[in-house]
């Protein structure tokens, strides 16, 4: 049980950092600053922080015009979830 719980810290804090940064995103383009770049958006979804970006999308209304981040962060969000399913029930873990 430990592993899932560093698992859960782990993935906790990925996807706060992806919904803080989706924010701070936001803020710097109504100011017209210079952004975070969309990769390291995805890169942050990937890596397990999907539900923090679709979270932030909707709470924050951004990046909603973009097909790929409407359709493809919760695409990658529910296959994290099949993928930690899975492997809960076949005792990766």
């Amino acid at each position: 049980m430990n592993q899932w719980n560093t698992i859960l810290f782990y993935l906790l804090g990925v996807n706060s950092i992806a919904f803080v940064w989706m924010g701070m995103d936001k803020r710097k383009a109504e100011q017209k600053q210079y952004r975070i770049p969309e990769r390291t958006l995805w890169m942050l979804a990937i890596l397990g922080g999907a539900l923090g970006i679709w979270l932030g999308m909707k709470l924050y209304r951004h990046k909603t015009r973009h097909r790929r981040f409407v359709f493809g962060i919760p695409v990658l969000f529910f296959g994290h979830c099949v993928f930690l399913i899975y492997y809960l029930f076949n005792g990766w873990v």
